[in-house]
């Protein structure tokens, strides 16, 4: 079914580099089934149309919740209760000027739209719309930035990066770089850092390797905000965060022969590191493609407070950065194979223990879907992730 939409006005100050109509019309472009229109002789006859005001920031996961709304309805700004999204079967370009729908138009705020769960960016995150002007353009930019992060993940990822890699964003976006430029020099850095590791080099490794993890929060961030996310930059992150951990641990391992001869042979340290990195991945692609539809560190509290120090690449890099300034390049690598190895039995317990929860109790739910009033879930998570 095709739907028909019209944006009425525009935002005198850019967001991110694009006004509001513009931004608007960016979102409606990925989703299938949209065309936007100018005026009414594009529109068929009797055909619904949903005007959307160009002024207001919308939360992206709104639109789609919208188009798929069969009857009329009002969208109400909750905080000035001003209408932002009218459906109506009688086209009128002037009707946000009364700021108040007919009255056979069911009101509707974002809330019952959307629910704060969001899965694609794990994390807990009401959806709202938002006046955009010049008073509050540093607000929104900072929300927007906000909104494109994940709530589960590493505590260097959630806890230091983020306001170094605004700055990252902000400078990018200004230079007109793509977040596939951003994603290509992380490979490089990537490569350059492993090499670096091979050769012994571990300060230089280090420094190569933090940047480009650094980067790695950078460009999925810029996308996100800039609204030029692709197939082809996501396939090209993704399979990069997959792939080079295990390598940079090994080349760590053959550089400890070439800065410490003495040291024994590392073949089956480096075996049991990958064999519990490739056992840690299946068993989260085993949870999210036979147990339920997110990420096992969803599931509950415990999860997703684990995820903050589990076997990653960042945590496994402050344990290899701690080493080397003890001068013990030699323990940080057996203790990255020991939290693998811990890591991955925790996720083979918890695996288990879903399976049986799912046979037992049916389809699995994530702690963060049901967060509500009077909700019981573990303090310190709450605080952490909401």
């Amino acid at each position: 079914m095709n739907s028909y939409v019209q944006i009425i006005g525009d935002s005198h100050t850019e967001i991110w580099g694009m006004s509001g109509r513009a931004r608007l019309a960016r979102l409606l472009e990925r989703i299938d089934g949209i065309t936007i229109i100018t005026d009414e002789s594009e529109l068929p006859d009797g055909a619904p149309i949903i005007f959307l005001r160009g002024d207001y920031l919308f939360n992206s996961r709104l639109l789609p919740a919208l188009v798929r709304l069969e009857n009329e309805f009002a969208l109400y700004d909750r905080h000035s209760n001003a209408v932002v999204a009218i459906r109506t079967d009688n086209y009128d370009s002037g009707i946000f000027e009364t700021c108040r729908a007919t009255g056979s138009a069911a009101r509707i705020e974002p809330d019952d739209l959307v629910s704060p769960y969001d899965n694609r960016l794990k994390k807990y995150e009401p959806a709202r719309v938002r006046r955009i002007s010049a008073d509050n353009r540093e607000a929104l930019e900072q929300e927007l930035f906000s909104s494109s992060y994940k709530g589960v993940t590493d505590l260097v990822t959630k806890w230091l990066w983020p306001r170094p890699a605004m700055w990252a964003t902000k400078i990018c976006a200004r230079l007109k770089l793509k977040p596939n430029h951003v994603t290509l020099f992380s490979l490089v850095l990537a490569i350059l850092a492993g090499y670096a590791f091979w050769q012994g080099e571990f300060v230089g490794g280090l420094l190569l390797g933090w940047f480009m993890t650094f980067l790695d929060t950078v460009d999925g961030k810029l996308a996100r905000v800039t609204l030029t996310s692709s197939r082809f930059g996501d396939l090209l992150d993704h399979g990069l965060d997959l792939v080079h951990p295990p390598f940079w641990y090994i080349a760590w391992g053959v550089g400890l022969t070439v800065q410490m001869p003495e040291v024994t042979p590392l073949t089956t340290l480096l075996g049991l590191m990958l064999a519990a990195y490739v056992g840690g991945r299946l068993c989260e692609g085993i949870f999210q493609h036979y147990i339920a539809s997110f990420s096992i560190f969803m599931w509950q509290p415990v999860d997703s407070l684990t995820r903050l120090i589990t076997a990653r690449r960042n945590p496994n890099l402050l344990i290899l950065t701690a080493a080397l300034l003890a001068g013990r390049p030699d323990t940080g690598l057996v203790i990255v194979v020991a939290w693998h190895l811990l890591s991955t039995l925790f996720l083979l317990i918890r695996l288990a223990m879903a399976w049986k929860a799912k046979q037992d109790q049916g389809p699995l739910l994530s702690w963060l879907s049901a967060i509500g009033p009077g909700n019981r879930h573990n303090r310190l998570a709450l605080k952490i992730f909401t």
